[in-house]
């Protein structure tokens, strides 16, 4: 999953490729097939499920995939799936939003709890860890769409507060509350987008003892690989030196 404070995106990628590759399909699949149930299935008219399928694009995911996820959302009327946020914190009391997807809250919860403690983490309420975040609105574009100068210029317009650009895509960050009146004039410009929604940005980043460091890393990734769990975030420094 996308996000410049997302753990996916920013994580050392580690495991077989194929694995990982299955591990994000199966999550922007559920995403997709409940987006579609609870809304519109027309995509146009329905912003969530438009961007669960923007998602899936830029990740490569087969168009069969993203159709097949659409069309269970008319068969799985019995599965109701609850979005349910965890809040907690890692070695040297790094903070972390686990946000989920699941058909099992008590085996969800189960799960988040078992990894955290496995790797000296502890779950706290709701609102503990969140504090250190704000949420906001992400809107990320391919590089090849626009140029740097002319996205700046653009975001700005839109009403974006920051732009930013790297080497494989831009980032136009927004009020979360403005993210699809933004998005709305950027489309003006703009035809292919990778992603659109709200996302936690630390405040801080923290640095951990080293002897925590590879621990962190390591709960950081459970968290990620467990098939209930959509998207982490942490306001861990990354580059510990």
């Amino acid at each position: 999953m996308a996000g410049h404070s997302h753990w996916a995106g920013i994580k050392h990628k580690k495991g077989k490729a194929d694995k990982l590759r299955s591990n994000l399909f199966s999550k922007l699949s559920r995403e997709i097939t409940v987006a579609a149930k609870l809304g519109d299935k027309d995509p146009d008219m329905n912003a969530r499920l438009r961007s669960a399928i923007e998602s899936a694009r830029s990740a490569n995911m087969p168009k069969d995939n993203i159709e097949r996820a659409i069309i269970k959302s008319s068969s799985s009327i019995n599965e109701n799936f609850e979005n349910l946020r965890y809040e907690g914190f890692g070695p040297d009391k790094i903070a972390i939003i686990v946000e989920t997807l699941t058909d099992n809250k008590n085996r969800t919860a189960s799960s988040i709890r078992a990894i955290f403690q496995k790797y000296g983490g502890n779950l706290g309420t709701k609102g503990s860890a969140s504090h250190n975040f704000n949420q906001i609105g992400v809107i990320k574009i391919e590089k090849k769409e626009i140029s740097d100068e002319k996205v700046f210029e653009l975001a700005i317009d839109a009403g974006a507060h920051e732009c930013i650009s790297n080497n494989d895509f831009h980032e136009i960050n927004c009020e979360k509350n403005e993210i699809y009146n933004v998005k709305k004039k950027l489309e003006n410009k703009i035809q292919n987008f990778i992603f659109t929604g709200i996302e936690w940005k630390p405040l801080n980043r923290i640095k951990v003892a080293q002897i925590n460091f590879e621990t962190a890393n390591k709960l950081l990734e459970n968290l990620e690989n467990n098939d209930d769990v959509q998207k982490v975030y942490t306001n861990l420094k990354l580059e510990n030196n």
